[in-house]
């Protein structure tokens, strides 16, 4: 028999048993069957993951759609407590007692009391906020105060909770203040007269301050100091006007007598830079110093400004609000016993013709507005309306009309004379006269300075081919041909251009004294400033089209076929 270790065999394999090699494949099968089975159940429980979120996900859209619906309403009034025994949802006192929370609130006009969620914290729960009220009738949500609402006038502070408001239809309403507002009252800046607020007026609740374009924006609200010896030049003119507006106030009792009213308002009108702005303001300053009493004359003037373009709005409706914002605040000030001078410069940018096309006949709307503000000025003892105008052609005739603007003066440009007495107001014997003037007239401050205003207007009023600055072509329908006419430098003098030629002058003297000269006004400065003047004012170089020709020299833009600059060649 032969050897088993001599035929190289390790072991002998038992009998029923399998071989080593098949063992250790049913291993390696066995090891990716359980691989196989860990990836499987890998992606089962990532399966199962997203499948959970996936309901989880529609599940709160299900909530989302079947959830009733809430009701926003205003909280009126802040919380109060009621106590019950037993449980619920409400808070537990420290002696077992709950305290059910309660709040007044307005839902669509009706007050009710409504019960508070625990989960609401007392410190939301704020008056004007809206609140969510759920199908229950419980109050589950707090959001911020509405910043909309009916614009309502504050006129009168009562409180430090209550308001007196003028509304939209000229009603007056007491108007609880939210709490946001009742901390805007507690600061420095506070709620004023003439603020605008948000309100709900079913809820009785102003809940937001609302910043509007400011009327002081475009009111200049002062108290002017020019008297009429401030003004030169125009001395019928002063005296027309100061015989239509003072004497209604210094003697009432005769015009009451012979059935007489004092003007409504008065348009001035003419070139510009011809002192109807400071006739305005020495209006304003004799109605202050005007009156019966020592009280009147101790009164202080209120001088209304406005700046009439910017007026103008793109929005629907804006510029009647601040036409009437602007009356409203005319009326307050007379309220005080003040005079109240409202002064509407460029009066025609504002108040154009109706029908005329022009933006869009916004003015359709602007007139009316303004005819029934000055209609109800008649109860108002101490408002004057002043308009001034460079073209009063294209203003609405109803605005014109007696009743309304009563007295329409007209302010020429100055002639000579009228020239020199301007000059009095800005070169006068104080300021510093060069001193070979001075030793010309004998040290003589007060003839130099009259010498001195003679040779600015002499430089002016001169008529001669270097003083030629226009050829005016105008239209003559009753001879059916046209007119040709030149215009010299004294027919376009302004009591503007004269203060001008003054300040050059003064603008002159400085200067040399800077550089070492002797300084002081001199004729030849004072003639160098007329030239440089004569060129450069804006009033010769500015217009381009007959409109703008019409309003400088003082004619109807239809009655103006062309113009031409004297020595240059441009024409329009």
């Amino acid at each position: 028999m032969p050897d088993p270790s001599a035929t190289g065999a390790d072991t002998v394999q038992p009998l029923g048993m399998p071989a080593k090699d098949f063992t250790s494949h049913q291993l390696r099968e066995a090891r990716a069957q359980a691989v196989s089975l860990a990836s499987k159940n890998e992606r089962l429980v990532a399966a199962l993951g997203t499948a959970r979120e996936r309901i989880t996900e529609l599940g709160q859209q299900l909530d989302a759609v079947t959830r009733p619906p809430v009701t926003l309403g205003l909280l009126t009034g802040l919380p109060s407590t009621s106590s019950s025994r037993g449980s619920g949802d409400s808070g537990q006192a420290g002696d077992g007692t709950s305290q059910e929370r309660e709040v007044a609130v307005s839902l669509s006009g009706r007050q009710m009391l409504l019960h508070v969620h625990p989960g609401v914290d007392d410190a939301d729960l704020q008056v004007g906020r809206l609140v969510a009220v759920n199908d229950q009738m419980l109050v589950v949500a707090t959001l911020p105060e509405p910043q909309t609402g009916e614009a309502v006038t504050l006129e009168e502070t009562l409180d430090n909770a209550r308001v007196l408001v003028t509304t939209g239809g000229g009603g007056t309403r007491v108007l609880t203040l939210s709490s946001s507002l009742r901390r805007v009252a507690g600061t420095g800046e506070g709620l004023k007269p003439g603020d605008t607020l948000a309100a709900d007026l079913r809820a009785d609740i102003a809940t937001a301050l609302i910043e509007r374009t400011s009327v002081e924006q475009l009111v200049v609200a002062e108290t002017p100091d020019v008297s009429w010896a401030d003004i030169g030049g125009l001395g019928p003119q002063i005296e027309q006007i100061r015989d239509a507006l003072e004497l209604p106030f210094t003697h009432p009792d005769l015009f009451q007598a012979y059935g007489l009213r004092a003007p409504k308002g008065l348009l001035l009108y003419g070139p510009p830079g011809c002192g109807k702005t400071l006739i305005a303001k020495a209006v304003a300053t004799s109605l202050a110093g005007s009156g019966s009493g020592s009280a009147t004359r101790s009164r202080s003037a209120a001088f209304l400004n406005i700046k009439g373009p910017e007026l103008l709005s793109k929005f629907v409706g804006e510029t009647e609000r601040q036409i009437r914002a602007i009356f409203d605040q005319a009326r307050k000030a007379a309220a005080e016993d003040r005079p109240v001078v409202i002064f509407f410069d460029e009066m025609e940018a504002l108040f154009r013709t109706r029908g005329t096309g022009v933006s869009s006949d916004v003015e359709t709307m602007i007139v009316p507005q303004v005819l029934a503000e000055i209609d109800g000025v008649e109860s108002l003892r101490n408002v004057v309306i002043i308009g001034a105008s460079n073209r009063e052609d294209m203003i609405d005739p109803a605005i014109l009309r007696s009743g309304r603007l009563d007295l329409k003066i007209r302010i020429n440009r100055p002639d000579a004379s009228g020239a020199e007495e301007i000059l009095a107001r800005h070169l006068t014997a104080d300021l510093p006269l060069a001193p070979v003037e001075l030793a010309a007239h004998g040290g003589d401050r007060g003839a130099t300075a009259a010498f001195l205003r003679r040779v600015v207007v002499e430089a002016l009023y001169v008529r001669n081919e270097t003083t030629a600055v226009l050829e005016i072509t105008e239209a003559r329908a009753a001879a059916n041909a046209t007119v040709s006419r030149t215009l010299h430098l004294a027919d376009l003098v302004s009591g503007a251009m004269l203060a001008a030629i003054v300040s050059r002058a003064k603008t002159a003297s400085i200067k040399d004294e800077l550089a070492g000269g002797e300084g002081g006004l001199s004729a030849d400065r004072l003639r160098s400033a007329v030239e440089t003047e004569a060129r450069q004012n804006e009033e010769i170089t500015g217009a381009t089209t007959p409109e703008g020709w019409a309003r400088l020299i003082g004619a109807r833009a239809s009655e103006i076929r062309s113009v031409r600059r004297l020595g240059k060649e441009e024409s329009a």
